[in-house]
């Protein structure tokens, strides 16, 4: 019996391993009008900050890519796009709603850019939306009801990393040394960026509102998927670099100068009014 229920149990735990793993992008783009706009979209995500459509609506030097890397067909853990638009819609306790694909792209204008809010069903929200959803190609849909987060991304954030920083077991001073050693060639040491590669704090890198400025949320991140090309950071290495990025000044987050005018804003999704940030993110503030 003992040895029943632990093939079972092994069984179950190899069952959630499979389901877990992120399948391959889509190779075919879908035909006609809605193929071009696929492409459009991807070329969106690949060039937010210069693309015509989105560089008005940009106020950094990032892109999607920078966090999604290879404009999300990625197979890594939390950076993928692959599957996301299976979950939507799906509620959102940030914005205490229940949010569309269209949305939950949009408002990573205002926090990840940096930059104001476009405006829904614009050529270039739709356009996004539609790539995004293309990769999510064969996918069940499996909307989720507690976070607007990818089918391939749970738990979020990291389990582990949560457990680490919630025990207090971070030190900036060893994130510095990990930082220097496997971050600066790409990032810069003084955190600005090296060629195609973001800045990771500064005016030019994402604010105080986005959630890589979550040092549990940033650490999940990087440790699937940094160093990139490479991924090889320890839990505690994860945890120590981004509790050193996010002590580094950036911009503040004031939710009302992210939206723009009333006029020109259409539908905002969101039952929260006004939320504030302020920078840097770590320590955290005491309440």
């Amino acid at each position: 019996m003992r040895k029943a229920v632990g093939l079972a149990l092994v069984l179950a735990v190899a069952g959630l391993a499979l389901a877990q793993k992120v399948p391959d992008p889509p190779k075919a783009y879908p035909p006609g009008e809605l193929g071009e706009l696929v492409k459009l979209g991807e070329a969106i995500i690949m060039q937010t900050d210069t693309h015509p459509l989105t560089k008005a609506y940009v106020g950094d030097k990032l892109q999607c890519k920078s966090c999604h890397l290879q404009g999300g067909k990625t197979k890594n853990k939390y950076a993928t796009f692959i599957g996301t638009a299976a979950v939507f819609p799906a509620y959102s306790p940030r914005e205490k709603a229940v949010v569309t694909l269209e949305d939950r792209i949009l408002n990573c204008f205002m926090r990840s850019m940096n930059g104001t809010r476009p405006p829904v069903a614009s050529k270039a929200s739709v356009a996004m939306a539609a790539y995004i959803t293309w990769l999510s190609t064969g996918i069940p849909i499996q909307q989720n009801s507690k976070k607007p987060v990818g089918l391939y991304s749970m738990p979020w954030p990291d389990p582990a990393i949560a457990k680490l920083v919630k025990s207090g077991k971070v030190d900036v001073k060893h994130g510095e040394q990990v930082y220097m050693q496997k971050c600066a060639a790409c990032h810069g040491k003084d955190g600005q960026g090296v060629g195609t590669f973001p800045p990771v704090w500064g005016p030019n890198s994402f604010n105080a509102g986005a959630g890589m400025a979550n040092v549990i949320k940033g650490a999940s991140w990087a440790k699937y998927n940094m160093p990139f090309g490479n991924p090889n950071l320890t839990d505690q290495e994860a945890v120590d670099v981004m509790a050193f990025i996010n002590s580094h000044p950036r911009p503040s987050f004031k939710l009302t100068d992210h939206l723009p005018p009333a006029d020109k804003l259409g539908v905002y999704n969101s039952n929260v009014p006004e939320q504030i940030i302020p920078a840097p993110t770590w320590p955290p503030a005491k309440k």
